[in-house]
């Protein structure tokens, strides 16, 4: 651990801050924002807006940041390999501000297609961001602490849910009033990335492998670590797999390839296992879930985003502990459950009102069990997975399943719940147990490995089968 490491590490992640904050802050002023648009409908064409074309209204408004994550997922592969990774962070970041400008612009200008277009550009940064910082912070982070580190992305999105949750209150900032105000915040941890990060080195692997600047990369890693022979010995590591290293992958040759053909099922299946099993419409409906049961929703809600950032902290001292295999397998059986037992809860509710707080709790649960594996190894177990020239693409691949996950979520999970009732939360377990028996058959342990020792792996792998005759293949 040095200082600059540190930096560098806190510099990146002010990026999933951003996005956890745009994520939370449209929770509780929900109903303030739909009386905007029907403000500005009626100026327009002197009527109201039919109650289901704003509904319509509000999911697209919601769920267009997440479609614009899925497009700007798309470009981390260009980005990254072209201009380095520190770099493509700082270049995504100039979407955070002009999407904030934007959405702080659309209640002088009276237009909520302004506030929607603010957020799908503000959309495209997230897909790039939580595909660039997952693979600046591996990069640049040593082997013990690589898991930990890659976390602090996650702890960062949860706290700035939280911190959204807080100021979009009708107490704080979340008003008639001040809303347009309370979108724009995110200027802060934007402007203040543009301060910070170009003082941060470069990633030594993408310098030395990507660039075959030796020079660079070992001045970048001496920075990093110090002078210590252990910086020595990582050196000679990242000389070894360059060695190795074929010079790029493009992205048909990417899904052909046979010895990555298992890291991508094995990153479909995780990633699609915890955006499709619950989380995201609790975080993104919580409080209408609430409202029908309790006084007090919004409040609730803010438990929800305490519970959020309290896990990830635990699945921040965890991660090298435990490792990432025993922490997926807790964290998908547990939504499992708590997904079952929500059905039956929902279910019974109308006969016994006093099974509401259980409910709540079961909520908790849930959230807790997601922060706990699923939710942060899922934005990072591609950059273990795959060797330098397919971590790119990966990282995209990655981006574009979760931002896809949450864009379908946030979309059909109003019309499902309506038709289903609380039956939608078994579609969410079926998704859970799917991923838990996946992982546990197909997912070796990464923890304490370097990304040669991995990839190595998968390449003696190239022959083997998903099932043989005698069983699965669990590479433990």
């Amino acid at each position: 651990m040095t200082p600059t490491l540190l930096t560098s590490i806190l510099a990146a992640v002010l990026g999933s801050l951003q996005i956890g904050y745009h994520t939370g802050n449209v929770n509780a002023p929900a109903k303030i924002i739909e009386e905007f648009f029907n403000h500005t409908w009626r100026a327009r064409h002197n009527q109201t807006l039919p109650d289901h074309s704003l509904t319509l209204l509000w999911s697209l408004s919601v769920s267009i940041k997440d479609f614009g994550a899925l497009l700007g997922s798309l470009g981390v592969k260009h980005l990254a390999d072209s201009y380095g990774r520190r770099n493509s962070i700082l270049i995504v970041n100039c979407l955070s501000v002009v999407g904030a400008c934007l959405m702080f612009a659309s209640k002088s200008s009276e237009s909520f297609e302004v506030l929607i277009l603010g957020r799908l550009v503000f959309g495209l940064f997230c897909g790039l961001v939580m595909s660039l910082n997952p693979l600046y912070i591996q990069e640049v982070s040593p082997t013990n602490l690589r898991g930990a580190f890659a976390t602090l992305n996650q702890v960062s999105f949860a706290s700035g849910i939280l911190v959204g949750m807080v100021v979009g209150l009708e107490t704080v900032l979340g008003t008639e009033r001040y809303w347009a105000m309370m979108l724009s915040l995110s200027l802060i941890p934007a402007l203040t990335q543009y301060l910070v990060l170009p003082f941060c080195p470069e990633s030594p692997r993408y310098l030395l492998i990507n660039r075959g600047e030796a020079t660079k990369a070992e001045a970048s890693l001496q920075r990093l670590r110090g002078c210590t022979d252990k910086m020595f010995a990582e050196l000679e590591e990242m000389r070894e797999e360059a060695s190795r290293t074929q010079a790029g992958v493009t992205i048909s040759e990417f899904f052909k390839k046979r010895s990555y053909r298992q890291p991508i099922i094995i990153v479909l299946i995780v990633n699609l296992g915890s955006q499709l099993s619950g989380f995201n419409a609790i975080i993104n409906y919580s409080t209408r879930m609430f409202q029908a049961k309790f006084d007090e929703a919004k409040y609730l809600t803010l438990g929800v985003g305490a519970v959020n950032v309290a896990f990830t902290l635990v699945a921040f001292f965890l991660m090298e502990r435990a490792g990432r295999r025993r922490l997926l397998l807790t964290g998908f059986i547990s939504i499992a459950v708590c997904n079952l037992l929500m059905t039956i809860v929902d279910s019974v509710l109308h006969l016994v009102p006093e099974l509401r707080i259980l409910q709540v709790l079961l909520v908790f649960c849930l959230i807790s069990a997601y922060e706990l594996g699923p939710g942060p190894i899922s934005w990072f177990i591609a950059a273990e997975l795959f060797d330098q020239p397919g971590r790119p693409i990966a990282m995209a691949f990655t981006s574009m399943l979760n931002w896809g996950g949450k864009f379908v979520l946030a979309l059909l999970f109003p019309p499902l719940l309506k038709i289903c009732g609380a039956y939608v939360y078994l579609l969410f377990m079926t998704v859970a147990l799917v991923a838990f028996t996946f992982t546990w058959i197909r997912l070796p342990e990464t923890k304490g490995r370097t990304f040669d020792d991995i990839a190595e792996e998968f390449r003696g792998a190239e022959g083997i089968p998903l099932h043989n005759n005698i069983g699965f293949n669990t590479f433990t």
